[in-house]
């Protein structure tokens, strides 16, 4: 997995996690944010001084940070705060119209994952009838928006609100009944041991 570049910062904690069991005046302010190409969870270390607010995006690459120090590590779902999980849905929107052509291409590209499914199939509400229409009108012309989708599958009133709650569900390791082992937007985090 590459590096993220950009994050929108899902929560923004001063002094630290509450459960941390240093002194509070010897902890430092953590932020919390989901990064953008990767879709990763992160815990960043901001700059001395630096402020952050839910939902700001911050430059994370190599040279020229302003608000961020470092990248302190990739975290899973349950690493996330409470305020960090009420804030991740509108930070995907967000993160899924930035990069819109992205997530229309997988409409466009996706594939047969196994015998039983296609990757299509693995989008919330969306089942083999769904998933041929799909097929059917991507071979005509490819979709240009999320827009476009919805005005040619007539099923699919909301295709962006289904990434958004895929991606939400492969972060939080909800399981769909025989889907849930599939990633199509996020990688797994590596717990435990290195």
């Amino acid at each position: 997995m590459g590096m993220e570049e950009w994050a929108v910062v899902l929560d923004y904690l001063p002094t630290g996690r509450p459960e941390d069991r240093t002194p509070v005046y010897k902890r430092e302010p953590i932020a919390i944010a989901i990064g953008e190409s990767y879709l990763s969870l992160l815990e960043l270390t901001p700059k001395k001084g630096a402020t952050l607010v839910s939902q700001e995006r911050v430059y994370l690459g190599k040279e020229g940070r302003e608000k961020i120090d470092f990248i302190k590590r990739r975290i899973p779902y349950s690493d996330l705060t409470p305020a960090a999980k009420a804030e991740l849905d509108a930070a995907i929107a967000q993160i899924v119209d930035r990069n819109e052509k992205r997530f229309i291409d997988f409409f466009n590209k996706s594939g047969p994952i196994s015998v039983r499914y296609h990757q299509l199939e693995l989008l919330p509400g969306v089942g083999n009838k769904i998933m041929w229409e799909v097929l059917e009108e991507r071979k005509k012309k490819p979709f240009e928006s999320f827009e476009d989708i919805s005005n040619r599958i007539k099923a699919l009133p909301h295709p962006k609100d289904l990434v958004i709650r895929r991606i939400e569900l492969e972060l939080s390791g909800e399981k769909q009944v025989g889907k849930g082992k599939y990633k199509i937007f996020t990688q797994p985090v590596k717990t435990g041991g290195r």
